[in-house]
């Protein structure tokens, strides 16, 4: 039968089957790590997310036969069109089984959404803020995802390259070996950086009080640090709060490494915690009946790999070692704590700045993603 191609209502029963689809394509993959359910229907309703504010949105599922066989959410973020100067739609939450007219029939809708909103080019894999996941993987199909990334079948990157889309930018993975010690180079760095700069870092033994203390600081601070970097959208204050609520409640306080100046004011945060791919596996996406134990074991326990979610460092300070720092702070706690590997998660491939941090570890580049662009 033909494919049919319907625009999503997003009441929390449709998003559900929407965010199901999407894991239930993976079945018998082992390297595919499913979203939490309920974390990906808060982002795609227009009820619970704030970039909704400055951001519209259409999700598709197609259909064949009655059964849904692809989805992909049309999005415009106003507030990056306006900073960029132009007119591009963004897709993402793309899925799709290996079948040209389902691909086809389900970006055509998606591009002509956009178009009739005077969208002039299309680009994605790509979210409503750089909290979403983004990007395509290309490369490194046979490694186990993460939490903060996309997993996708091989067979994506030849569709977009048959409907004519080209590459945008890339972004890189690195799996490091964790050290028994401190790297020494890090540890000269670090001390020549902590005098230079009156720096200190500060370790936190309440998740309460670095929410209140750093919480709306911290991000404000990821607003200044990747202001530059591509398709940034800065954090609104209602943004700021959703994710400070979402986010910093589940942290392992050892895991987090805070940077201050003389006058106690945020100078650069490094922010990791353990994998969740295995218990995410686990758990299916779903919280309920035993997913959030899984949860809470690897966040609590014990597991080998650690995820580095993010190193934001103030503009005026970037360049000039404050990573070091940062990762003097963390290492001892990764090596109690018994983890053997870290993850990167997303670089962009030109940042050659953030790529020399890894340059004292011994490391591999594992993955690869793309994020692609069409004239409309």
């Amino acid at each position: 039968m033909s494919v049919t191609v319907k625009p999503i209502l997003p009441t929390k029963s449709n998003l559900e089957k929407y965010v199901q689809f999407g894991i239930d394509l993976y079945k018998g993959n082992d390297y595919f790590v499913p979203p939490l359910i309920i974390d990906e229907v808060a982002t795609l309703s227009p009820d619970s997310n704030p970039a909704f504010e400055h951001c519209s949105a259409q999700s598709f599922m197609a259909f064949r036969d009655g059964q849904p066989v692809g989805r992909i959410t049309a999005i415009i973020n106003d507030l990056v069109n306006s900073k960029q100067g132009n007119k591009a739609m963004r897709f993402g939450f793309v899925d799709f089984i290996d079948d040209a007219e389902v691909v086809d029939a389900l970006f055509k809708a998606a591009c002509d959404w956009g178009r009739n909103r005077g969208c002039t080019s299309v680009i994605g894999p790509m979210g409503f803020s750089d909290m979403d996941h983004e990007g395509m993987l290309i490369d490194g199909f046979k490694e186990m995802g993460t939490m903060a990334t996309i997993y996708n079948h091989d067979y994506y990157p030849r569709h977009m390259e048959r409907m004519g889309f080209e590459k945008d930018v890339d972004w890189v993975e690195f799996r490091m070996t964790v050290p028994d010690k401190v790297p020494d180079k890090y540890v000269r760095i670090a001390d020549i950086v902590r005098k230079k700069f009156n720096l200190r870092t500060i370790k936190f033994t309440s998740r309460k009080k670095i929410k209140e203390q750093y919480g709306r600081a911290l991000f404000e601070l990821i607003n200044e640090a990747y202001a530059d970097l591509y398709g940034y959208s800065p954090l609104s204050r209602k943004q700021i709060d959703y994710y400070i609520d979402q986010y910093l409640g589940i942290l392992r306080l050892e895991d987090v490494s805070v940077v201050v100046d003389a006058d106690d004011k945020l100078v650069a945060v490094g922010i990791s915690m353990p994998s969740l791919s295995h218990a995410l596996r686990k758990s299916g996406g779903k919280m309920f009946p035993f997913g959030w134990y899984h949860l809470w074991k690897a966040i609590r326990g014990h597991v080998d790999v650690v995820d580095l979610l993010l190193v934001a460092v103030k503009p005026e300070y970037q360049s000039k070692g404050v990573n070091a720092l940062i990762f003097c702070d963390l290492l001892p706690g990764y090596i109690a704590n018994g983890y053997k590997f870290a993850e990167s998660n997303l670089e962009l491939e030109g940042n050659e700045n953030v790529q020399k941090q890894w340059e004292y570890f011994e490391r591999r580049q594992h993955r690869r993603r793309r994020a692609w662009r069409k004239a409309l």
